[in-house]
């Protein structure tokens, strides 16, 4: 895959951002659960579902996970503005303690 210029800045500034918070570089290995808080810079309207590719490719970039094959569990939620925008994200094992539940309506999985 070729990454445009955009594309490598956002990687870049999200790789900087997270060594400089001095999250551990430890390529932690699956299965994961991720969990995002996304909270826009003002209240335009923003899909959630096209921040997570972008965002977890420089987790991976940064080393802080192997592969983000490796998450089981995924979720994201908007969060309330904060000026030029920030995304939380908490990273942990993928265990039946954290594991989601769902209704899902009587489909299998």
């Amino acid at each position: 895959m070729v990454i445009g210029a955009r594309g490598r800045a956002y990687r870049k500034n999200a790789t900087d951002s997270i060594l400089e918070q001095g999250v551990p570089i430890v390529a932690l290995g699956g299965p994961l659960q991720v969990e995002l808080l996304a909270c826009p810079p003002d209240r335009r309207r923003r899909d959630l579902d096209n921040l997570q590719k972008a965002l977890l490719d420089a987790v991976v970039a940064a080393r802080v996970i192997e592969d983000d094959s490796n998450i089981d569990d995924l979720r994201v939620t908007r969060g309330p503005v904060f000026e030029h925008g920030k995304v939380n994200v908490l990273i942990r094992p993928y265990t039946s303690e954290t594991q989601f539940t769902t209704n899902t309506g009587g489909m299998e999985p």
